[in-house]
């Protein structure tokens, strides 16, 4: 057959190869950066949450950006740093004592329980059997209970290798925000001017607001949960009497603002307070550090919702759809997409709802 395309179908095809091979690259491109998206996330949280004070003082330092932009990162990385080096010193220092009871305990077996954990109401005389079955038979208690054993160590492995993990992300974030900062205006305008070449200038610096106001409403909604956790935690150790309730708060802090969640902390200080025979205290620890966790869990996407300049229901719909498909992204992925679909929508219903002119 020797027919001929017309122009017009040979134009559509060409255009369908264009968009094809478009489609291509940005799923290469996908697939290059997707591993950044941690480490982007947490850039955009501390360039937004740090922007006003950034350039209140680029105004002191007459306008040296790089330099305020270094002296911010390293103080920041010096306070994530601070509290990770203790950590690794803290476990370091008691490596030793812990050997040294493993060999103890292998030698000896196990000790016995104290006697406030033994009177315990309801769970304790269960506690107390099944203690004095393991010191007597360690491995016929055991058996059977291989596979939860194992889930708890590899769970145990995997939240450390989660938290060091974050942690890198979390320093190397704060890096990159700082560029983001010393950028300013000039690193938005590659994405404002190609917004506004594909939807025209109204459309587009609409669709760049609502996009701004939804990152910014979730960084400041993450920020703030962090530091609201981290405070409220600081008045449970100070009324409990846990040693150096201050640091501890800060690691809280912490692994809020990495999205592991304050129980990572809340946890091993509950089990050092009940060692050290106190069980009005560790009881009191055990329930204020629930309900720590369930206003934390609740806090966040209120306070994203209602720091967005958005409707509320489409920021806290979009944080609780996206945490649930993507994890700790997925907060400013749904955020976003949320925000950009409703300023879409609501610029064609504004389209639709201009009078036509009369012909």
């Amino acid at each position: 057959m020797n027919a001929r395309f017309r122009p017009g179908s040979r134009n559509l095809i060409e255009t369908i190869l264009v968009l094809l091979l478009l489609l291509g690259l940005l799923l290469s491109l996908y697939q290059v950066l997707h591993i950044f998206f941690g480490v982007l996330t947490f850039a955009l949280i501390f360039s937004v949450s740090f922007h006003g004070l950034f350039e209140k003082m680029v105004g002191k330092m007459r306008g040296r950006r790089t330099l305020v932009a270094v002296i911010y990162a390293i103080l920041l990385v010096a306070v994530i740093a601070l509290p990770v080096t203790y950590i690794i010193s803290g476990i370091s220092s008691h490596m030793r004592e812990i050997v040294e009871w493993v060999n103890e305990t292998r030698q000896n077996g196990l000790p016995p329980l104290p006697i406030w954990m033994v009177n315990l109401p309801y769970i304790g005389p269960d506690i107390s059997a099944y203690w004095q079955s393991l010191r007597a038979n360690p491995h016929t208690t055991i058996v059977g209970h291989e596979r939860q054993v194992g889930v708890v160590v590899k769970h145990v492995v995997s939240s450390g290798a989660e938290i060091i993990g974050a942690a890198l992300q979390l320093i190397i974030g704060i890096i990159v925000s700082a560029f983001f900062l010393v950028g300013g205006q000039t690193a938005v305008r590659p994405f404002r001017l190609a917004i506004q070449h594909l939807l025209g200038k109204k459309d587009g610096e609409e669709l760049l607001d609502a996009t701004i106001m939804a990152v910014k409403g979730v960084s400041i909604g993450v920020m703030g949960t962090a530091f609201i956790t981290g405070v409220v935690s600081w008045v449970g150790f100070a009324i409990g009497g846990v040693p150096f309730a201050l640091l501890l708060s800060a690691l809280v802090f912490l692994v809020v603002l990495i999205q592991i969640g304050p129980l990572v902390i809340w946890i091993p200080v509950i089990i050092w307070m009940a060692t050290q025979g106190h069980p009005g205290i560790t009881v009191f620890l055990i329930i204020y550090g629930a309900a720590l966790q369930i206003g934390e869990a609740i806090l966040k996407p209120l306070l994203i919702a209602k720091s967005g300049k958005l409707p509320f229901l489409i920021l806290f719909l979009g944080v609780i759809g996206g945490a649930a498909a993507w994890g700790f992204t997925g907060i400013f992925k749904g955020a976003i997409i949320m925000a950009v679909f409703y300023t879409i929508f609501n610029s064609w219903l504004d389209g639709k709802s201009e009078p036509q002119p009369v012909e």
